[in-house]
């Protein structure tokens, strides 16, 4: 097992780089920077491999409705030259929301876009020939309505390494079949370490229909923990509430909240419990603080 840290980046303060050099003196694996609507995962993960020598950064994730295939294997094979091989690449689809809320851009299938954006990047990575692809989410070249009809294919300048570790987000029993299918590793938002299978057996599900001998053992698990230390263990419990309760409650629309279905898994709700459907769209004041169960 290895250990990393998420850098949460509010933008307006810069990054407090004391935490990321710590842990790089720590031996801290690897350090991952996110993105929603607001500062993207990129600039961070650059300001961090410039200012370090041995610790990893990662996007967790690049929103790949926000930039082409192609675009995401540029940044990745530039940050890994200037990086000496330190950055790891995490892509996920987001959510209907924001994809088609903020980039103005249809949600699609998220899985099959998975599948073809990786499929893309490690082509344009491979440099075995100039790059064509013909999916249900992207054409390369592009043909279609509004082309000039004057694109080709192309073969990338810079030599990438093909050995580029690519991970996904996924949470979902489909996410992470395909997660194990196409990537590298898998960075679940949650992971009940009782219940480990929830993730590890759809993943292997994922290396069956891959093939190539994929398995655990190369095969890098990295989720999200939530941490808080202190001697008073409902104080910090109540200090997490918050944002288990914001990602679980708030993230998504009401009747399309992927964690909320997460949560409701078999093996996850306690014994006896019914399945309570949608979470309400506003909680009652009353239980804002406190109100988020421990089980």
């Amino acid at each position: 097992m290895k250990l990393g840290m998420v850098l949460r980046f509010p933008g307006e303060t810069g990054i407090d780089m004391a935490p990321v050099l710590e842990a790089e003196r720590l031996g801290y694996d690897v350090v991952w920077v996110g993105e929603a609507y607001g500062t993207d995962a990129v600039s961070p993960a650059s300001w961090i491999l410039a200012q370090t020598t041995r610790i990893h950064a990662g996007t967790g994730i690049m929103q790949m409705p926000a930039r082409t295939p192609a675009c995401a294997a540029m940044t990745a094979m530039t940050l890994q030259a200037l990086s000496k091989n330190r950055f790891r690449c995490g892509i996920g689809p987001s959510g209907p929301q924001v994809v088609e809320g903020w980039h103005g851009v249809p949600f699609g299938k998220p899985h099959a876009r998975t599948r073809e954006y990786a499929a893309i990047i490690r082509r344009i990575l491979a440099r075995e020939q100039p790059l064509e692809h013909q999916g249900e989410h992207y054409q390369i070249p592009y043909t279609g309505p509004g082309s000039t009809g004057l694109g080709k294919p192309l073969k990338s300048i810079l030599r990438g390494d093909p050995d580029l570790p690519i991970y996904t987000a996924a949470i979902s029993p489909a996410g992470l079949r395909t997660a194990g299918e196409v990537a590298d590793g898998v960075l679940p938002i949650y992971m009940a370490p009782e219940k480990a299978d929830l993730v590890t057996a759809p993943v292997e599900e994922g290396f069956a229909k891959a093939g190539a001998g994929k398995t655990l053992a190369t095969f890098d698990i990295a989720p999200y923990v939530r941490i808080r230390v202190g001697d008073d263990l409902a104080a910090c419990r109540d200090a997490l509430r918050p944002d288990l309760a914001l990602y679980i409650g708030g993230m998504g629309a009401r009747n399309r909240n992927f964690l909320q279905r997460f949560r409701q898994a078999p093996g996850l709700r306690g014994r006896g419990r019914r399945d309570p459907g949608p979470l309400p769209r506003r909680p009652p004041r009353r239980r804002r603080r406190g109100g988020c169960p421990t089980r």
